[in-house]
């Protein structure tokens, strides 16, 4: 690092202190982003750093769970670790998070980077670290249809991928070889496990007591990546994750070498989190005792199952922004006992604009004893959901409205204060209060709950 990079960091680093300071925002992003405008190679540069290695973990659900995860354990066995922790994962969060952890000569000393990537990013972020010396791991945990407006399809996003890293070149093959890049992969999705051979270390589930009853509408990768025939399952956990083979030309899920771990967290989608951190530790010869000390008291980042207390009474958080995570998300609800829900569906930028994707989940799996209320930016939307869900057969679309239909109760309020405090009003002592909600709405519900808001 030469003598400006140094100057760029620290400065930027003060940017961040001021920001924190002045109640500005958390610096997660801003310091990344000026550092980049200065100096468009930063990220390479930061990136040497690292003693250890540099870790990517990528994919439409999980990032943020399975990063944090990973963090904690690195860190039990001693390591620095330099971790984007706020979720900030474009190239300019990892960035910032780089500099919050330097010293103010401009140094990192830091054994890894573990990075939560988006989706869209990890191309660059790639393409930025792979020709340093650090080794690189990069974990990818699944793809499902997020943000349309933003992504494309789900094939669109694996091109990139398949792009960005070369998976046939002979330069990437030799790389692989000699573990200086190393793929961790979920073998039950399709399209994530394509990328792999045999030198991949994969993850996955081996219960056929948790396969879907009933095929969920949020599918996405049922043809086979090779030939593009219709997969055939054995089995499905979830959405087009499962037990899949094609009989046209013989590709057939990959043998998962870590595929049994004790359940930390509620919910299927928390266990394939869970098996994607172990392998990663695995990787690095970490002992299962160890693991397991680490992840005992393990906690979930803000919005993933977070517990939130109000005047005495639970409110469990999920972020749900996606049909195959909302599915995930009132799945895991309703195995907890869920009879009172808020879902809040918003259309901003984070959440992306198009929000059509609500007519591929599975609202008909809420039973009828459950009380819903729903609230954000597109109540409406929702509202109009839960009617065509059988849910309300006769809802009206008017604010500030109660219906009941068959025992049943719906509220729509567009206000979300009010929504919470109407929620709340109709708690029962030994009841949870489940808000399930896309991104820009959580941060909302966060900070009325808590008045703290993350940025």
């Amino acid at each position: 690092m030469d003598f400006l990079d140094r100057i760029v960091v620290v400065c930027t680093k003060c940017i961040s202190v001021i920001s924190k300071t002045l109640g500005f925002g958390a610096g997660a992003t801003w310091p990344g982003e000026i550092a980049l405008m200065i100096r468009p190679n930063i990220l390479r540069i930061l990136s040497k750093r690292f003693n250890k290695g540099i870790i990517l973990v990528a994919g439409t659900n999980g990032k943020t769970t399975t990063t944090l995860m990973i963090h904690k354990i690195l860190e039990s066995t001693g390591a620095v670790v330099v971790h984007n922790a706020t979720g900030a994962n474009l190239v300019n969060g990892i960035v910032s998070a780089c500099i919050s952890m330097a010293d103010w000569r401009g140094k990192i000393e830091a054994d890894f980077g573990v990075f939560e990537v988006d989706e869209n990013s990890l191309p660059i972020v790639f393409k930025s670290i792979k020709s340093v010396k650090s080794k690189v791991t990069v974990v990818l945990l699944n793809l499902f249809r997020d943000q349309l407006d933003r992504y494309g399809e789900v094939d669109v996003i694996i091109e990139k991928w398949k792009k960005a890293f070369g998976v046939e070149s002979d330069k990437f093959i030799k790389l692989i070889k000699t573990k200086d890049i190393r793929l961790i992969l979920n073998a039950d999705d399709p399209a994530i496990a394509s990328l792999g051979d045999k030198h991949s270390l994969y993850f996955g589930l081996n219960d056929p007591k948790k396969f879907l009853k009933t095929k969920e509408h949020a599918t996405d990768s049922t043809f086979c990546p090779k030939c593009r025939s219709r997969l055939m399952y054995d089995g499905v956990y979830y959405s087009h994750v499962g037990i899949w083979r094609c009989e046209h030309c013989g590709n057939t899920r990959p043998k998962p070498m870590v595929f049994d771990w004790p359940q930390i967290l509620p919910g299927l989608y928390n266990q394939y989190n869970t098996l994607a951190a172990v392998a990663l530790a695995k990787s690095l010869d970490i002992p299962d005792k160890d693991i397991k000390v680490a992840l005992k008291d393990f906690s979930p980042a803000f919005g993933r199952q977070e517990e939130v207390v109000v005047n005495g009474k639970i409110i469990k958080l999920f972020l749900s922004k996606n049909p195959a995570g909302f599915n995930a998300s009132l799945r895991a609800a309703l195995e907890m006992g869920a009879k009172n829900i808020l879902l809040v569906l918003n259309d901003r930028i984070p959440d992306g604009r198009d929000v059509s994707w609500i007519w591929d989940v599975d609202f008909e799996m809420i039973p009828k004893d459950v009380r819903i209320t729903v609230s954000g930016d597109r109540v409406y939307d929702m509202a109009l959901r839960m009617k065509y869900a059988g849910l309300g057969k006769f809802i009206k679309l008017k604010v500030h409205k109660v219906y009941k239909e068959e025992g049943q109760e719906i509220s729509i309020e567009p206000d979300l204060h009010k929504a919470i405090d109407g929620a709340l009003k109709y708690h029962k002592s030994n009841q949870i209060l489940y808000i399930l909600a896309t991104y820009s709405a959580m941060l909302e519900v966060r900070k009325i709950l808590t008045g703290k808001k993350i940025q």
